[in-house]
This record gives structure tokens, sequence and C-alpha cells, in this order.
């Protein structure tokens, strides 16, 4: 009997192509534009939290928190400005501080920022070798895994930083890198960095103002105090000692004229809340695809069914109770729900795939179509839901056939 009832509705499906492939157009765009709406922004906010965790703190130059967040641990923005390298010092003295990670930006390769750092930066985020060893010299350089592959180079090889984060940007010819370690997907901010240690940076940026061996051995007799005294980084990343730093530290810090405290947790939430207002607007759009194919298929089903009055009778003289006829017709509606729902989670992924490929040639944010939630569950049940109340009311029309009436018309 349900299998007989399938049947006869795929026959009736097929019997109207382009109207059955106008409202499973309409599905498939609803539930498309739900799936890319939930696998982006749940992937986004996963890449933002996963990136953040573990760093209390990011101290900068005076400026916005937000950017001096997105430009420290997300790496998608431009520094606020450097500060003094005895600030790193003066942290790691304090006793409400726990470690201490410096990084000194300005430069990248071939659009893949260059960070000025220290090993610690790479144990953080669960870095580990794929081939080659860590840096333990100035003017080596560690690849991501994704900068690696993209940037095309292997071990031992040579390059010059450029300067900004344009590929474009002016060559440091003078002063190129050598790469000595390629690290494993990790799946955080890692991969998209070209990682060196922070003197690099400052050979890099000195070699703009020194005559080679001469302005070196002058730089020597200064000493190393006074060297160090003009030295800046761009940012450092904290982490507390104890729950008591959270309420002292950041106002500590803000407190000093060339100082900024941010704090990830607040600004990482700010964040996702101005993108959650785009977000909402998308699901709002898609909600409205979602009832205009409901209006459709409901419009589709009635027509259909004072179309088939008479087969529908017929049928009940062929044995066919009330009930086979409501199942028809509901049939007819989960059908089309569900097809339409295949097909809008699968472009809803290709979507995201898309989207996500585009954004890793800009080195911005990584995506992938392949990363399936099970939030995406309900989406199934929001198809089943429109193709049964789609159908519904057609169907209870069938169910009230009188067949001598309708006979005899």
């Amino acid at each position: 009997m349900r299998l007989n009832a399938f049947a006869l509705a795929l026959k009736s499906l097929r019997h109207k192509p382009l109207s059955s492939a106008l409202n499973l157009l309409l599905m498939a765009v609803g539930i498309a534009m739900m799936t890319f709406v939930l696998s982006a922004s749940r992937q986004l906010e996963d890449h933002a939290l996963r990136d953040a965790q573990g760093i209390d703190l990011v101290v900068g130059a005076k400026g916005s928190p937000l950017q001096l967040i997105l430009s420290s641990l997300y790496h998608i923005d431009i520094p606020t400005g450097n500060i003094p390298l005895a600030a790193q010092a003066q942290l790691a003295r304090n006793r409400l501080v726990k470690k201490v990670i410096p990084l000194a930006l300005g430069d990248s390769y071939r659009g893949f920022r260059i960070v000025g750092t220290s090993t610690d930066y790479i144990a953080h985020y669960g870095g580990t070798l794929a081939e080659g060893k860590l840096f333990d010299a100035p003017m080596q350089a560690v690849f991501g895994a994704h900068a690696a592959k993209a940037a095309g180079i292997g071990l031992n090889a040579h390059f010059s930083g450029s300067h900004g984060l344009a590929a474009s940007g002016d060559a440091h010819a003078e002063r190129p890198f050598v790469a000595v370690g390629i690290l494993k997907p990790t799946g955080t901010v890692l991969d998209r960095l070209v990682l060196t240690p922070v003197e690099s940076v400052w050979h890099v940026h000195e070699a703009g103002h020194d005559n080679g061996a001469k302005d070196e051995a002058e730089h020597k007799d200064h000493g190393d105090d006074d060297e160090h005294a003009k030295r800046e980084i761009t940012a450092l990343l904290v982490q507390y000692a104890s729950p008591l730093a959270a309420a002292m530290l950041p106002r500590a810090i803000n407190s000093q004229s060339e100082l900024q405290a941010a704090q990830p947790a607040f600004e990482s939430a700010k964040l996702i809340r101005m993108l959650g207002v785009g977000v909402d607007v998308l699901r709002g759009i898609a909600a409205i695809m979602l009832i205009a194919a409901a209006l459709s298929m409901f419009a589709a089903l009635y027509n259909a069914l004072e179309e088939r009055k008479t087969d529908l009778a017929i049928l009940r003289t062929l044995g066919a109770g009330p009930a086979k006829l409501v199942l028809l017709l509901l049939s007819e509606g989960l059908l089309l729900a569900l097809a339409g729902a295949a097909l809008g989670w699968l472009v809803g992924h290709a979507a995201v795939e898309a989207v996500g490929r585009l954004l890793s040639q800009e080195q911005n944010l990584a995506l992938s179509g392949l990363a399936v939630y099970a939030d995406e569950a309900w989406l199934l049940l929001v198809a089943v839901a429109v193709g049964v109340l789609a159908a519904l009311l057609p169907a209870l029309r069938a169910y009230r056939t009188d067949i001598a009436a309708t006979l005899a018309r």
C-alpha cells in the first residue's frame, strides 16, 4: 500500500515536470541558504574560538581593541602600531602573568603574513613538524601547512619578504629568509603564517638603515642595552597566572600611555554579534524562501487535486480507501520536499566550499564544504514539515471526496 502510494505520487509529479521542478527549486533554494548560513557561521565561530583559545589578553599599541585582536590573533587586519620591547620583560616579571608570547608584524610573503615570534607560539597552537626543524636562529622561517602549499615552497628554499600584507609590496631582497621547517595542518591560524624569530624582523627592517658590516659593528659598539631600548614589537599574547589577573591587569596596562590591553573573549563576542546581524538577515531571507516554497507547493497540489478529482474518484471505486488518497497527496508533498532538501543541502555545502576556496586565496578565513554539523539535521525536519503542511489541505479534501457526485459530473 505504502509503496504503491509513493509510486503513484512519483508518476503524478512526473506528469507535470515544470510545476514539480519549480516547487523543487524553491525548496532547494531555501534549504541551500539555510545550510550555507548554518555551516559558514558555525565554522567561522569555531575558528574564532579556536584561534583565541588560551589567550587571555593581547597587549599592543593604543587604538581600536577589535583591530588589535583581529591583527594579532586572527591576522586579518593591520596592526595598531608598535610597542617598546621593554613591555615584554615588564609583563613577564608580573606575578599575575603565566606566559608572554611576543609578535612582530609588518611583512608578508606572497600574501601570507610573516610573524616574528618564539617557538612558544607554535607550541600554543599544537604545531608539529611535517618536515624540517623549528627555527633556532634569525632569518630562519617555518611555514604553516597552508602557507607552504599555496606558496609552493620547500625546505631550504630562500625567499624575501615584502613590506606590508600585499603580495606586491616592496621586497627586502637584501635580507632573504631560509625555510627550515613546514608544519602539519592544525586547523588554526598557524596554517596561514610564516613564522620566524623576532630578531629576524628587526634584522630585515634595520637593513634599510644599515650599511653592511660597518653599521653592524656600530650596533655592537653601542651595546645591547641601548640596542634593545630602541627596538619594538607589535603585540604580546598573555596568559594569566590567576583569576585575579582578569580584574587587575587590563586596567593597569591601559593606564600606561603607550599600551593597550584587549581581551579576546570580549572582542570575539563583539565580532560574533556583529556577524550575527548579517547571519540573521540571511536566515530571514531563507525563511521567506521556504514559506514561498510551501505556498507554491500548496497551490500546485491544490490545483492538481481539482484537476484529478475524477481520477481520485475512480481510485476510490477500485477499492482505494480515503486514507490511501490522503497518503497519496502527502507522499507528493514529501517527495518534493525531501528532493528539494537533498538538492539544497548539496548546493549549500558546495557554496560553502566555493566561498572557502575564494577566502583561502585571500588568506583570510578557511571554510570547508565537507564540514557537517549535527544541527543540520533539523533542516530535514523543516523540509518534511513544509511538505506535509503544503499537502495537508489538499489531502483532507481528497479524503472527503464524494465519489457519486464527482463521477456524476
